[in-house]
């Protein structure tokens, strides 16, 4: 979405698009659910966890951090990444907000 359009829309409807934009790829949701399961931060086990090459997981996390998914620190030769809480905590309220969702009776 070019500058012009996004300044369009909220700063919630613009970070929501973006967050969804960088889960949209199956080897992102991967990323997501490991570092779910391991409820800490990871490391070098990314690589080890899913059937991908070492630059093509940098790349995917590049775009994960870039959304404010995850945020990452460098410990020792490596860095360790987690889930961003914060960023987390928006997507979960708009897919609360979703999932209450009733459809109206009458509708197209």
């Amino acid at each position: 979405m070019g500058a012009s359009k996004s300044s369009a829309f909220t700063k919630r409807q613009n970070q929501l698009a973006l967050i969804a934009k960088a889960l949209a790829h199956p080897a992102r949701i991967a990323i997501v659910e490991l570092l779910l399961k391991k409820q800490s931060c990871v490391c070098g086990t990314i690589v080890d966890e899913l059937p991908l090459a070492q630059a093509t997981i940098s790349q995917h996390l590049k775009e994960l951090k870039a959304a404010g998914i995850i945020k990452g620190s460098i410990a020792g030769n490596s860095i360790c990444y987690c889930l961003e809480q914060k960023t987390i905590q928006t997507l979960s309220d708009f897919l609360n907000q979703l999932s209450t969702y009733t459809s109206p009776s009458k509708c197209c």
